[in-house]
């Protein structure tokens, strides 16, 4: 006869299995492995582009994604899920391990690490040296620990990861490389990984510098540091090669990679300031005023031929709406039929990777709307109008296969990078899922609302599925390309505002909102407009992409 104990000891074991003191769950997002919905197609010929090796000036370096399981810990971090240690695995021939990797259990498997190589005929000395012992930087908790090793480096040597083991026995001298200073550069925080509560944590890592024209290159490592030491002890690596365009897409590349990921831009179903091309906004009329001489405004070119050509933003010239009030309100409205996306690509991560931005242009972004406690949706007035609005979206694409591997997603003026894991794509293809926010515009990767501000009260983006959906790639022209005979509209190089000083007064209109309030949500609201990002209380009209800091800097991200 069968106990009943003896019936649950099955299900118990299905449901879970104890590892390193714990009860854990049997199933975790890491034990599988993300793949893109469609298999990669086969890029165009030409260059050194998706060859699977990068020349960084002597020191040759292959992104390595298959990894063996080192340990795994099922307590603490994100989702309080824990965190997984991985070994490259294979590393291929002739190649040198330099870094493990580790990632969170909460999301499924997916990232790299560089392997390397030193080049045969570099006449300057070895690159790449074994360590001469190991130092034991972090144990963690737990009867099964795992031990994290960081290289101890022969003189003029730095390591660039650690290796973790299960054993307290340490690492063989032969298991890592240790690099050669001058093909290293510093690294800072860029990620949580890991927490297990004892006062440690585990980081991703990447180059301090970043940027169209900056040298240092990601290794796909991780940083374990406590309380009680907060300098980075470990280095990333630098393309000494870097001004060598051979390992960039080509235009054919390029068009290629863009129909592959094109964003699928999904429009609020309420949205009534729909994006258009730029040559249509100044077809419909839009007008370049000038400072002293309002009354003598002029018609666009529809290329912007006519537009002033590069210098500073001065203040003396400005695109804006004519007075007609009809042409006003058939320009607010935009025309998606004509919507363009221009791209501009550009090199980093030391031309390890390639970013495409996607930018988009929208005539006019409608005014905020607030949530204030059970106040779901209370209009501001005017606040958030202006003409002339650019968002983007951009895609980060590894140049050792044109693998995808992360998109960002601009929100006023910031934004959010989202692994390519976590990312929705359009029907079984490897196009990415955004979804514009009502009257901003801002991207995000994913539907519905997010509140600007603290609990209770901030601005809402609010995005939705609808039938307005925007295939970028159906309409896109590469304004500017690295390496390539890209040629930029006369428009890009217009560097004043693509819009009025707003007509309104910001602090009137937060005066109106004010007096609509009751007393206890008006010393809130005030609080709330001073947290606001810059972008919603604009006076002065946006610029365009080239003026903006990250178009040949790094994305810069929000905190969240």
């Amino acid at each position: 006869m069968v106990t009943t104990a003896a019936k649950l000891i099955p299900l118990l074991t299905l449901a879970y299995f104890i590892h390193a003191g714990n009860l854990s769950p049997a199933a975790l997002p890491v034990d599988a492995a993300f793949k893109l919905p469609a298999p990669l197609p086969k890029w165009p010929p030409g260059g050194g582009f998706a060859a699977g090796e990068i020349d960084l000036g002597g020191l040759q370096v292959r992104q390595v994604s298959a990894f063996r399981r080192i340990w795994t810990g099922y307590k603490g971090g994100l989702d309080d899920k824990g965190a997984s240690f991985f070994e490259p695995a294979p590393i291929p021939a002739g190649f040198s391990m330099l870094a493990a990797y580790g990632q969170p259990n909460s999301r499924q498997l997916f990232g790299w690490v560089l392997a390397g190589k030193s080049n045969a005929g570099d006449e300057s000395g070895a690159i790449l040296k074994q360590p001469t012992d190991y130092t034991l930087a972090y144990q963690s908790p737990g009867d099964s620990p795992a031990y994290f090793w960081r290289p101890a480096p022969p003189p003029g040597f730095k390591p660039v990861g650690y290796i973790v083991t299960a054993s307290p026995d340490k690492p063989s001298l032969d298991s890592i490389r240790c690099v050669r200073d001058d093909f290293t550069d510093e690294p800072e925080i860029e990620s949580w990984i890991w927490g297990p509560g004892d006062g440690a944590n585990v980081y991703s890592l990447r180059p301090k510098t970043r940027g169209e024209n900056a040298e240092g290159v990601s290794v796909g490592a991780f940083y374990v540091t406590s309380n009680s030491s907060s300098d980075i002890s470990i280095s990333c690596l630098k393309n000494k090669n870097s001004k060598n365009s051979t390992m960039l897409p080509n235009l054919s590349q390029i068009e290629a990679m863009f129909r592959t990921y094109s964003p699928q831009m999904y429009l609020h179903p309420d949205e009534t300031f729909l994006p258009s091309s730029v040559n249509w906004f100044f077809t419909n009329g839009a007008l370049l005023y000038k400072k002293g001489k309002e009354f003598n405004r002029s018609g666009i070119d529809p290329n912007g031929a006519n537009l002033p050509q590069g210098g500073d933003n001065d203040g003396l010239y400005w695109i804006d709406l004519p007075q007609d009030k009809d042409v006003q309100d058939n320009l607010k409205k935009g025309n998606l039929q004509s919507a363009e996306t221009y791209l501009h690509v550009k090199p980093v991560l030391g031309r390890t990777f390639t970013d495409i931005q996607s930018w988009m242009f929208y005539p006019f972004n409608g005014h905020a709307t607030a949530k204030l406690q059970l106040i779901k949706r209370f209009p501001l007035g005017k606040i958030g109008q202006h003409v002339g609005d650019w968002e983007h979206v951009t895609l980060r694409i590894s140049n050792f296969d044109g693998m995808l591997y992360s998109v960002f997603f601009g929100q006023h003026s910031k934004g959010q990078w989202v692994d390519s894991s976590h990312i929705e794509f359009q029907n079984g293809s490897n196009k990415v899922v955004g979804y514009s926010a009502l009257n901003s515009h801002a991207s995000y990767y994913q539907p519905g609302l997010v509140l600007l501000g603290g609990k209770g009260f901030g601005i809402r983006d609010d995005t939705d599925r609808s039938n307005l959906v925007w295939d970028t790639a159906a309409r896109f022209l590469i304004v500017a390309a690295d390496g390539t005979t890209a040629a930029a509209p006369p428009w890009l190089n217009y560097n004043r505002e693509w819009g009025p000083n707003q007509t309104y007064e910001i602090g009137d209109e937060i005066e109106k909102v004010k007096k609509l309030l009751p007393g206890k949500l008006k010393s809130k609201f005030v609080e709330l407009i001073g947290e606001l990002p810059s972008e919603i209380l604009r006076e002065e009209g946006p610029t365009g992409p080239k003026m903006k800091n990250n178009w040949s800097g790094d994305e810069e991200e929000l905190r969240r």
